[in-house]
C-alpha cells in the first residue's frame, strides 16, 4: 500500500485527491498541508479522509511511513518543497509548471537523481483519448512529414483572477498563460513534434491591468527542417476553444479529431485523397483510449512506477523540457530577437533572478487577498 500526502490544498488538490481515491487497493492518502491549515481540515472533511493535517511540508519529511508527495502549491514554491522531499527519500509527483526557472528544473532532476526516487511533472493532457491517439497517428507517419503545427491555447479568465495573492507577479507565479495554461499544450505540442530549434516570440497584457505578466503571447517556432509551428497562449479568448493541428505533407490531423488528405491535380491544385482520409479516420476510431483520464490516468502512471511496473511518462526531464520551449518563449518576447534552442545556463533567463531582471511589468499587481470564497476552477480539455 503506497503512503501519500498531498501539500497545498488549493484549487487543483481535489483533482489529486479523487484520483487516489479511485485506486483504494493501492494507495491511502494519510496527510494533507497547507499555509493555511483551515483548507486542509476542509479538503479532509470533504472527501471523508481521516488524515493528519500540517501547517508546513517540512514537519512531514522525517515521516516514515509517506512513499509518494503530490506537490500543488504554487509554482514559486514547487522547487524547494519537491527536492526536501526527494532528499527525505519521497517520489514526488509535482503539479504544472514544473518550477519557476530551468536552474530550480535542475536542481529537482538532480535531487531525484541523487535519491534514486521517482519525479513526475503533472502533464495531465497527455493522459486523454484524443491526445493518446493523435500521439499514434502522428507516429505511423501517414500524414507524412509535418511541415506546419498549430497550438491554440484559449483561455479566458476575468480581472479578479490575478487578484490571488501569488497570481499576476513574475516573482511568485513564474508568468502568465504562457506558463500556467498554455504549459498543457505545449508539453502535448513538444511531445508530439519535438523541440523547434528557434523560437521568435510577442507578448503583450490587452486585458488584465492588475497584472504584472501577460495575458497573451504569440511565438514561432521554426525547426531545421524547415517546418513552422505557431504557439497562443492565452487568458482573453472567450469560449477557452482548444486545439492542435499538424499539417502534414499528405493530410491534415488534429485535436479535436479532424482529418483532411489532399493530392495535386494535374495543375497542382487540390482534391480530395478519399482514400488516405478514409484509413486515418478509421485508424483513430480503431486506436483503444487509455483506461484512465487526465489526473487520473497520470496517477495511476505514477503508482504503476513506485510499484516498479513501468517507467513514468513524464518525469523530471520531460517536464524540464517543456519549462525551456516556454523560457524560450519569454526570453524572445522581452528581449525582441529570435532564440535558439537549446538553451544554455548562459541564457539571460536560466535563473529566476534573470527572469525577474528582464521580464518586462505590463502593469502593477494592484489586489491581492488571500483566498476566493469559490474554489471551483475549469481545467480545460475539450477535445471532442
Amino acid at each position: 500500500m503506497i503512503k501519500v500526502a498531498v501539500v497545498g490544498v488549493g484549487a487543483i488538490a481535489p483533482a489529486h485527491i479523487k484520483a487516489y481515491l479511485q485506486f483504494p487497493e493501492r494507495c491511502k492518502i494519510v496527510a494533507l498541508c497547507d499555509i493555511y491549515p483551515e483548507k486542509a481540515e476542509r479538503g479532509a472533511e470533504n472527501f471523508g479522509l481521516a488524515v493528519d493535517i500540517y501547517d508546513d511540508h517540512r514537519k512531514m519529511l522525517d515521516r516514515e511511513d509517506i512513499d509518494l508527495v503530490s506537490v500543488c502549491t504554487p509554482p514559486y514554491t514547487h522547487a524547494e518543497i519537491s527536492i526536501n522531499f526527494l532528499r527525505a527519500g519521497k517520489h514526488v509527483l509535482c503539479e504544472k509548471p514544473m518550477a519557476s526557472s530551468l536552474a530550480e528544473c535542475d536542481e529537482m532532476n538532480e535531487a531525484a537523481e541523487e535519491s534514486g526516487k521517482i519525479l513526475s511533472i503533472i502533464a495531465q493532457n497527455r493522459f486523454c483519448a484524443p491526445m493518446m491517439k493523435l500521439k499514434k497517428i502522428l507516429e505511423t507517419g501517414l500524414a507524412g512529414q509535418i511541415v506546419h503545427a498549430q497550438v491554440d491555447s484559449f483561455w479566458w479568465r476575468g480581472l479578479s483572477y490575478y487578484d490571488l495573492w501569488w497570481r499576476g507577479t513574475w516573482e511568485k507565479e513564474g508568468g502568465g498563460p504562457t506558463l500556467n495554461h498554455a504549459v498543457h499544450h505545449i508539453d502535448i505540442f513538444r511531445w508530439m513534434n519535438g523541440m523547434p530549434s528557434e523560437i521568435t516570440a510577442v507578448m503583450s497584457n490587452a486585458a488584465h491591468d492588475n497584472a504584472e505578466v501577460e495575458d497573451i503571447s504569440i511565438a514561432i517556432g521554426r525547426y531545421d527542417n524547415g517546418a513552422l509551428a505557431q504557439i497562443t497562449s492565452s487568458v482573453i479568448h472567450h469560449g477557452e476553444e482548444q486545439q492542435l493541428v499538424f499539417q502534414g505533407k499528405r493530410a491534415r490531423v488534429s485535436v479535436p479529431w479532424k482529418v483532411h488528405a489532399s493530392k495535386a491535380k494535374e495543375n497542382g491544385f487540390p482534391e480530395r485523397n478519399e482514400e488516405l482520409e478514409e484509413k486515418l479516420n478509421n485508424l483513430y476510431q480503431e486506436l483503444p483510449g487509455p483506461e484512465y483520464e487526465f489526473h487520473t490516468g497520470q496517477i495511476e502512471d505514477v503508482l504503476s512506477a513506485v510499484e516498479g511496473k513501468k517507467e513514468v511518462l513524464v518525469d523530471g526531464k520531460e517536464g524540464r523540457e517543456t519549462l525551456e520551449l516556454i523560457t524560450a518563449i519569454y526570453e524572445s518576447a522581452s528581449l525582441g530577437k529570435s532564440v535558439k534552442l537549446p538553451l544554455s545556463k548562459e541564457s539571460p533567463f536560466y535563473t529566476a533572478q534573470g527572469i525577474l531582471k528582464n521580464a518586462p511589468r505590463f502593469f502593477e499587481k494592484k489586489g491581492s487577498i488571500e483566498n476566493f470564497s469559490d474554489a471551483s476552477i475549469t481545467t480545460g480539455g475539450k477535445y471532442e
